[in-house]
Parts: structure tokens; sequence; C-alpha cells
């Protein structure tokens, strides 16, 4: 009669084989594993029972277990390799049922699409672009420009210097140089850029930010063509009951120089907290080429007349967007940006 743990051994063959062949998931093999050789599986159990076994049959009944327990790995290992095989053939195929994939399409920056705006804006007014190099000489961004030697913009305190004596530019404004050192006029052009101060970063301050500069040189220009410009713009970029308002002001290379301002979008002039109870909020300065600006670069003040302004991109931005904070602009938050 055979041994009771020898035909435990023989349907645990039988119901393993079974369950293996059935098995449709890696998940199914390693319950069948844990069945028979986990803490409590019926392979570690019936090897308590061999104590039981008498000494005559303890050879048959320990060898009929540990082929019984070989049979199993092996059979663990054949379906687990079975089931790796046909995962890995059908990664390789293509299902054209499937929705296809979602492309997220970038979009522009709101400093960007501000400039992008400006450009336009100024191109259907006449203006073309003009560029000019971000690395300086002091020529260039100040001295052209009849900034004194003794003025506090030149302070390595409030400007960025290289070595070699070059400067990262503090305004756009050099561009007008280069362009009327290599152009006759009439000049008409606007130059979106990047510059850079040395600066506390704050709500609405940076030390790297960008400006559009405009130049108009021709006969007989005057403040009110500047002003109508400005205001053309403002209606544009703004709003068509935006205001604008001129303030006597001092820049090197303007004369006579203003401030202008817009008139707050956020109550529409009426006062409140964004431009300080005031009605107006500043834009930034503008005025009519200085003399001293034409003869460096060759052109008699007598014949020729023109007007320069700049204004801050970002601070356009801020107030297009009513947006609080300047360093959102520059600290790449999804979260923000996606807005736009």
């Amino acid at each position: 009669m055979p041994n009771p743990i020898i035909e435990k051994i023989s349907s645990a063959l039988e119901i393993s084989r079974q369950k293996l062949r059935e098995a449709k998931t890696e998940n199914d093999i390693e319950a069948v594993r844990v069945d028979l050789f986990g803490r409590k599986g019926l392979m570690p159990a019936l090897s308590k029972e061999m104590s039981a076994v008498p000494s005559e049959e303890k050879r048959e009944v320990g060898n009929a277990l540990n082929n019984a327990k070989n049979e199993i790995q092996t059979l663990i290992d054949e379906a687990k390799a079975a089931i790796s095989s046909v995962s890995s053939s059908a990664s390789d195929e293509i299902d054209v049922t499937l929705p296809g994939r979602t492309w997220k399409l970038g979009k522009k920056h709101p400093v960007t699409m501000v400039i992008d705006d400006c450009v336009s804006i100024f191109r259907r007014m006449g203006f073309i672009v003009a560029e000019g190099p971000e690395i300086e000489t002091v020529y260039h961004n100040f001295d052209a420009l009849n900034t004194p030697p003794e003025h506090p913009s030149r302070d390595p305190q409030d400007t960025f210097y290289f070595p070699d004596g070059r400067l990262l530019r503090t305004q756009t404004s050099p561009v007008q140089i280069r362009v009327m050192e290599s152009r006759k006029p009439p000049i008409r052009i606007v130059a979106p850029g990047r510059v850079y101060r040395r600066d506390t970063p704050d709500a609405t301050h940076g030390m790297n930010f960008h400006q559009i500069e405009g130049l108009y040189v021709d006969r007989n220009v005057s403040l009110s063509d500047l002003k109508s410009i400005l205001l053309a713009f403002a209606h544009e970029m703004l709003g068509p009951s935006v205001g604008v308002r001129l303030r006597p002001h001092f820049f090197p290379f303007t004369e006579p120089s203003v401030e202008y301002d817009f008139s707050c979008i956020m109550c529409g002039g009426k006062g409140c907290r964004v431009c300080k109870n005031s009605g107006w909020l500043e834009i930034s300065g503008a005025g009519m080429v200085d003399p001293n600006v034409f003869k460096t670069v060759g052109l008699d003040p007598e014949t020729w007349s023109g007007y320069a302004f700049g204004m801050g991109i970002e601070r356009i931005a801020m107030i297009r967007y009513r947006i609080n904070d300047i360093r959102l602009l520059f600290e790449n938050d999804v979260r923000f940006l996606k807005q736009f």
C-alpha cells in the first residue's frame, strides 16, 4: 500500500500541472508557488511529516518529495517563460485600433506676445525693426547718448562691466546710435531687446528685462508727433479709452524730455491701489533727440529733428494682463504660464 505522503505528493503534482496550464499572468503563477513552497505551503508541511515516516520508507518518500519539488519548480519556470514570451511578442505589435496620442502644443511666453504685439502696432505706423548687440561699448551706451562721465548710471553699482571695458547694455538706446551712424534720414525704427542693470529684484524690478525703443528722425518733427504716436499705441495695446499724459523730465539724450503715463486701465482713471489713487500708470521716458546726439552721429541738428521713446515690455505685460509681480514672468511656473 503506497505511503500517504507519496499519495499527497502525486495529488499535488497533478493539481499544480493543471493550475500552471491555466495560469494567464505572473500573479497566477506566483499564487501556485506560494501554495506549494510558501512558509505555510504544502511542501514544507510534507517535509515536517517525514519525521513520522517509518525508517524503512524514509528513502522512498524522501526521493519522491525531492523529485516533486524539482518538477514543480521546472513547471513554474516554464510557465513564466511562456507568459514572458507572449508579452514580449504582443508588445512588438502595433494596435491600430488604439486612439492616437495627443501632443501638447507649446505657447508663446507673455513677454514674447507683448513684444510681437508692440512690433506689429508700430509696423503699421511705418516703423521697421532694428537690432543691436547686448554686449555694448561705453561709447554707444553712454558717450554717444550725451551721458556725462559723472552720471550715476555709469557707476559699477548700476551697470555690469566686463574686464575689457565693455558692458551689458543698460538700455536699447544704443541701437539708435548704431542706426543713425549707418543710415541717412528719414529714419523710423523700433528696437525691442533685453537690457541689464544692477538692481535688487522685487515685485517691480529685475536685473534683466526687456525694452522697446522707438526713434523717428526727419525734417520738422515735433513733440505733438511723439504724443500722437504714443496715444495711438496705447489705444491699440490697452484699449480705446486709455489716455496719455506727458510730464516734464530730464534725460541726457533728449531735449526737451518727458515721462509719459497711460491712464489706469484697472480703475478707468478714477484712482485705485494699483495707480496709487492717481488715475495714471507711469510707463517710461521720451523726448526730442538732443542736438548733441545728432552732432555725435554726424547729422546737422539745424536740418534734422526727431523724437525717441522707450518703454519696458514687462511693465506693459503687467498692466495688460494685470500681473502684480514681475518675478512671475521669469519663474517658469507652468501653472502661471499656461494661463496665456
